[in-house]
C-alpha cells in the first residue's frame, strides 16, 4: 500500500535523485500532483525504481527525508519483488502460459515470428539489432496483449449486452486490470504470458463493472455468467502472478 505524509511546505521544481538500499543504487522518480494531499510512495516492479509523488506544496527537502524515513519499508518491497528474468537471447520466458525460447536474428528489421527448434520448442525469434531486442519483444507482448484482451473483452461485453470504452494497456503491479467510470478499461500487458484462461477472467471482470461498480454478489454473478474458469483463473494469479512481474525485468 502507499505510504503518505501531510505536508504544507512551498513548492519548488520537481527532481528525481538516487538512494543507496542495501548496497543499490536506487533511482527515486519524483512527480509533482497538484490534486494530491500527502505523499505517496510506491515500488516499480518492472524498472525496479520508486515513484513518489509529491502533493503541490511538498519541497523536495521533504521528499528526501520521506524516503529517508521509510527505508525500512523500502527493503522489505524490494525483498518481495520476482527475481528479474530479462528478454535476451537463449532465455526461454512465457507466451500464453507456453515457454518460448528467445532468438537473435541478425538479418531482418525488428520482427518477431514465432518458430520451433529442432527439439521441438517453440522460439520466439526477434530480427536486428541485439540491442534493441528488449524494446522489440516487449512491444510484441504488449500488441499479443491487446488482440487478445480486445477479443475477450468484446465477447463478454456482448453477453451482458454493455459497451465498453478504450482499452489501454499498463505495466502495474498492484492489479490486473481496472474499469473507470466512463467506461475505459485497463490491463496488465502482463496478462498475455499467463494462460488463457486468466487473461479471460480478467477481461469478464472488469466488463461486468460496466454493469456492477462494486464487489457486491451481483457483480460476481455476472462474472460468473460470462467466465466458467473464475475460481481457478483466480487461483493462479494468486499463486504465479507475482512471478509475472519479473519477466522482462532487466536490473
Amino acid at each position: 500500500m502507499p505510504l503518505a505524509l501531510f505536508s504544507k511546505q512551498k513548492a519548488v521544481p520537481d527532481d528525481n535523485f538516487d538512494i543507496e538500499l542495501d548496497d543499490r543504487k536506487i533511482r527515486v522518480n519524483v512527480t509533482r500532483n497538484r490534486n494530491a494531499r500527502r505523499f505517496i510512495l510506491r515500488v516499480s516492479a518492472a524498472t525496479r525504481s520508486v515513484n513518489l509523488t509529491l502533493p503541490s506544496r511538498g519541497s523536495m527537502r521533504d521528499a528526501h527525508n520521506f524516503v529517508d524515513r521509510h527505508q525500512d519499508w523500502l527493503k522489505t518491497q524490494f525483498a518481495q519483488l520476482p527475481d528479474p528474468r530479462p528478454f535476451a537471447p537463449g532465455a526461454i520466458v512465457p507466451l500464453r502460459d507456453t515457454p518460448h525460447q528467445i532468438l537473435n536474428v541478425a538479418t531482418g528489421r525488428g520482427v518477431v515470428q514465432i518458430s520451433k527448434t529442432d527439439d521441438d520448442l517453440p522460439t520466439l525469434c526477434v530480427s536486428g539489432d541485439p540491442a534493441h531486442l528488449p524494446r522489440r519483444l516487449t512491444d510484441w507482448f504488449k500488441k499479443q496483449a491487446r488482440a487478445d484482451l480486445a477479443r475477450q473483452v468484446a465477447i463478454h461485453a456482448d453477453i451482458l449486452g454493455v459497451t465498453p470504452g478504450k482499452i489501454s494497456l499498463r505495466d502495474t503491479r498492484s492489479r490486473w486490470g481496472s474499469c473507470a467510470a466512463n467506461g475505459a478499461l485497463s490491463f496488465s500487458w502482463r496478462l498475455v504470458l499467463a494462460p488463457p484462461h486468466v487473461l479471460d477472467y480478467v477481461a469478464a471482470h472488469e466488463v461486468a463493472h460496466l454493469r456492477e461498480m462494486n464487489h457486491s454478489p451481483a457483480f460476481w454473478a455476472l462474472v460468473k455468467d460470462t467466465c466458467a474458469d473464475t475460481v481457478t483463473a483466480k487461483e493462479w494469479l494468486k499463486t504465479n502472478g507475482r512471478d509475472l512481474h519479473g519477466i522482462g525485468v532487466t536490473l
